[in-house]
């Protein structure tokens, strides 16, 4: 009876390297068995079956990846990770970026959306990213479309835009205009859960649906809904 081999073993001798070099292959997505890109040097492989490496394959460590999400209504935050696969990658991505297993390891939620509101979400592996926009989310501001019911109360717009409480404290400024009869744009630093939809409610107000389209200066434009792509290298939030 043949016997299988861990893949590290097979890629050195077909590419003669060492086995620590072929798991960096391996690793990086650069060897197909059969066809199929396979990324567990452990994995086990039969003698007939075929093993190569890819054309320009490299030894370079892969660079920490950032995703941008839409996330959907009706979605928990920590449901949506279950959106990021090959089928719900925009067809527009210009990263360059092939898609791996890895890039969905230790991939911290920058700012999560409650299951009611839906719109852009930051999903990254990398650290310089991770300290921006949670380690110092008091400075980035967010950008929400918010669609309301009801009727304002006097001088709503102007306690919105600065004088209402939350959770005992007083709110910071914050930009607020109407962008329609029904539509209301908010810009805010530092939003906590319940924040947007506590300040409508106390100035008569009724959240119907909110939508976040915009993280620092990182807009959801563009992004369908259910669909993501990667951070491209030039662009900064």
């Amino acid at each position: 009876m043949t016997e299988s081999v861990r893949l590290a073993k097979r890629v050195a001798e077909v590419v003669s390297c060492s086995r620590r070099e072929a798991e960096q292959y391996i690793e990086g997505g650069w060897i197909l068995v059969d066809g199929q890109v396979i990324e567990e040097p452990g994995f086990r492989v039969l003698p007939q079956q075929m093993v190569e490496r890819l054309p320009h394959a490299t030894l370079i460590p892969a660079l920490p990846v950032t995703i941008l999400l839409h996330k959907p209504v009706g979605m928990a935050a920590q449901n949506a990770p279950a959106c990021i696969s090959t089928e719900n990658r925009i067809a527009a991505d210009r990263s360059g970026i092939r898609f791996l297993k890895r890039h969905l390891t230790d991939l911290s939620m920058t700012d999560a959306l409650d299951a009611t509101s839906s719109g852009l979400m930051v999903f990254t592996q990398d650290w310089r990213i991770k300290c921006k926009l949670i380690d110092e989310a008091s400075r980035i501001e967010q950008e929400f479309i918010v669609d309301v019911s009801a009727e304002l109360v006097p001088n709503g717009l102007a306690l919105l835009n600065h004088g209402l409480y939350f959770n005992g404290r007083p709110l910071a400024p914050v930009k607020v205009s109407w962008q329609s009869e029904t539509r209301l744009r908010f810009a805010v630093k530092g939003a906590q859960d319940g924040q947007i939809a506590h300040m409508c409610k106390a100035v008569g107000l009724r959240v119907e649906a909110m939508r976040r389209i915009r993280i620092g200066r990182m807009p959801l434009a563009g992004l369908p809904v259910g669909q993501w792509r990667y951070l491209l290298g030039y662009e900064q939030f």
